[in-house]
């Protein structure tokens, strides 16, 4: 029930950056619902890298001195309701999305973990949800930046 209040309180004020990020493959609709609500819309931060922090989802490196390094984790200061559901949602992006899909393969063939490998899934389908709902575009599959030479 109170997600249900919740819907329709949030499609009164963020229809369309909802409708926009349902389009992304990998995000459903709770995932999106509550993307929409903890960041205000998006309009609390200025870059995708600040929503993966808030997130949790930046790496950590473990580092004393110049003799002891240690592994390499994620920082886990962040969101952790938000944090789990874009690593449920990372199983079915890393299937459908082509760019969530590609961002697996090469980490797995460079022999990095699954696990490794779905949290870097998850920083993709963020850095892309934020894109979508800060230039206003519908997700599209094959879209080439203008950035990008052939």
């Amino acid at each position: 029930m109170l997600e249900d209040k919740l819907l329709i309180l949030v499609k009164q004020e963020h229809q369309e950056v909802l409708t926009r990020l349902k389009s992304i493959p990998g995000i459903g609709n709770k995932t999106a619902l509550m993307l929409v609500v903890l960041t205000d819309g998006f309009e609390r931060f200025t870059s995708g890298s600040e929503l993966c922090s808030y997130a949790g989802l930046t790496p950590v490196i473990k580092r004393s001195g110049s003799s002891v390094t240690g592994r390499s984790k994620i920082s886990k200061m962040g969101n952790q309701k938000l944090r789990n559901l874009l690593f449920m949602c990372s199983f079915n992006a890393s299937k459908y999305n082509k760019a969530c899909r590609d961002i697996y393969e090469r980490l797995v063939a460079e022999g990095k973990s699954k696990k490794l490998a779905l949290i870097a899934v998850c920083n993709k389908l963020l850095k892309q949800a934020f894109a979508i709902a800060k230039s206003g575009l519908i997700y599209e599959a094959s879209y080439r930046s203008s950035l990008v030479k052939n």
